[in-house]
C-alpha cells in the first residue's frame, strides 16, 4: 500500500519536473556571463548553491541550508555585475530567495521586498563601471531581474499556502485515523468488560452458592460447579471471537441468559415483547441488558424484574434498589456514550426502591 504523504509526492513531482529545467538554466547563466574559466567557477558556485537550495526545498528542509546558500548566491550577483559584466547571474540569489522567503515564520513580505531591493540595488551598481546606454543597462541589470523576482515571489506565496493546506489535510486525516483507533480500542475494552466482567460476577455468585451447598446438597453443588465450568468455557470462546472480530452479541441469547440468572438468584422475571427488536438496535440493547443484569445481581436486593422490549427500545425495572442517592454505575455510564454515538438515549432512574434502566433510539422510531 502506498503510504507516502501527498505533500511529499507533490514535492517529489516538483523536483522531477523542475530540476532538469533549472539545471539547464544554470548552465546557460554560466555560459553566457563567464568570460574566463575562473569567472565560470565563481558563477558555477552560485548555480550550485541555488540547486542545493532547490533540492532541500523539494525535501521540505530549505531553511536548513538557507543562510549558506543565500550568502553564496548573494555574493555571486555583485561579482557578475561589477566583474563579469553578466546580467543573468541574479538567477542564483533570486531562486534561493524565492524558495526561502515564503517559508519564513514571520515578516515574509518585508523579506520579499528586501530581496527585490537587493537584486535591483546591486544591479544599479552596474552604472559604476559602465556609462554607455544607461537605459539598456538599467533594463538588463535592474528592471528585468527585479520584475522576474517579484513575479516568481508572487507565485511562490500561493504555492506555500497550497502546501500548508495539503499538510493540514494530511494532519486531519492522521488525527481522524488516530481517533478511529482510539474508538475501536474503547469499543473493544467495553466488549471485553461486557463479557468477562459479567461472567466473573456470576462465577462469584455461583461459587458462593456452591460453597454453601457442598455440605448439605452435594449434587446441587456439583451442578453449580458444572455450570461455572460451562460459563467459563463459553467466556473463553466469546473472548476469542472478540479478539478475531467474530463476536456478535445476540439479544435473544442475552435475554435467555438474564432470565436464567435472575431465576437462579430467586428473582421473578417478566418479559413483555411489544414488538420484535430491530437487528440494528439489538446489539446495543443486548449490551444494556447484560450490564443491567450484572448491576441488579451486584447492587440490588431484587425480588422482581420486568423487561419490556419494543422495536427500538428496552426498559428494565427492578425492585430492591438501595435507598439514597443514585449509585455510580461506570458500566452504564460507558454504555450511555456508546448508545449516544449511535443516536440513542440511555437513562437510569431510582425512586421508592425501584430502579429503571431505559435505552431507546427515538430518531429511528420516528423514521
Amino acid at each position: 500500500m502506498d503510504t507516502e504523504p501527498a505533500q511529499g509526492k507533490l514535492r517529489r513531482l516538483n523536483l522531477t519536473m523542475f530540476f532538469p529545467l533549472l539545471t539547464v538554466g544554470g548552465v546557460v547563466v554560466v555560459a553566457s556571463d563567464a568570460r574566463t574559466w575562473w569567472q565560470a567557477v565563481v558563477l558555477g558556485l552560485g548555480v550550485l548553491a541555488a540547486m542545493v537550495a532547490f533540492v532541500r526545498w523539494a525535501a521540505g528542509e530549505v531553511l536548513r541550508v538557507a543562510i549558506p546558500c543565500l550568502i553564496v548566491t548573494a555574493a555571486v550577483w555583485p561579482f557578475s555585475v561589477l566583474v563579469a559584466g553578466g546580467s543573468s547571474a541574479f538567477f542564483g540569489v533570486f531562486l534561493v530567495g524565492s524558495l526561502v522567503v515564503p517559508q519564513l515564520p514571520r515578516r515574509r513580505v518585508a523579506a520579499g521586498a528586501a530581496l527585490i531591493g537587493y537584486i535591483a540595488g546591486v544591479g544599479a551598481m552596474r552604472l559604476l563601471v559602465s556609462h554607455e546606454d544607461v537605459l539598456g543597462e538599467l533594463t538588463s541589470f535592474v528592471f528585468v531581474p527585479a520584475a522576474i523576482t517579484a513575479v516568481v515571489l508572487g507565485l511562490m506565496f500561493p504555492n506555500k499556502r497550497f502546501y500548508d493546506v495539503v499538510k493540514e489535510l494530511e494532519e486531519s486525516r492522521e488525527r481522524e485515523a488516530e481517533l478511529a483507533v482510539i474508538r475501536e480500542r474503547v469499543r473493544f475494552a467495553g466488549d471485553l468488560h461486557d463479557i468477562q466482567g459479567h461472567t466473573l460476577h456470576v462465577v462469584k455468585l455461583k461459587t458462593a452458592l456452591a460453597r454453601k451447598l457442598v455440605d448439605i446438597d452435594a449434587e446441587r453443588a456439583k451442578q453449580e460447579l458444572g455450570e461455572i465450568h460451562a460459563l467459563v468455557a463459553d467466556t473463553i470462546t466469546q473472548t476469542k471471537e472478540l479478539a478475531y472480530a467474530q463476536r456478535r452479541l445476540n439479544l435473544s441469547a442475552e435475554l435467555e441468559n438474564a432470565r436464567n440468572l435472575f431465576e437462579a438468584a430467586g428473582i421473578r422475571v417478566r418479559v413483555n415483547r411489544e414488538a420484535d427488536v430491530d437487528p440494528e438496535a439489538g446489539r446495543l440493547l443486548g449490551q444494556v441488558l447484560r450490564e443491567t443484569t450484572t448491576n441488579i445481581l451486584r447492587h440490588a436486593q431484587a425480588t422482581r424484574v420486568r423487561i419490556t422490549l419494543s422495536e427500538w427500545s428496552i426498559d428494565i425495572v427492578n425492585d430492591g434498589a438501595q435507598r439514597g442517592p443514585l449509585p455510580e454505575l461506570r458500566g452504564l455510564a460507558a454504555l450511555r456514550q456508546r448508545v449516544a454515538a449511535d443516536g440513542g438515549e440511555l437513562t437510569v432512574e431510582q425512586e421508592d426502591g425501584r430502579f429503571v434502566t431505559a435505552a431507546s433510539f427515538p430518531a429511528r422510531e420516528e423514521s
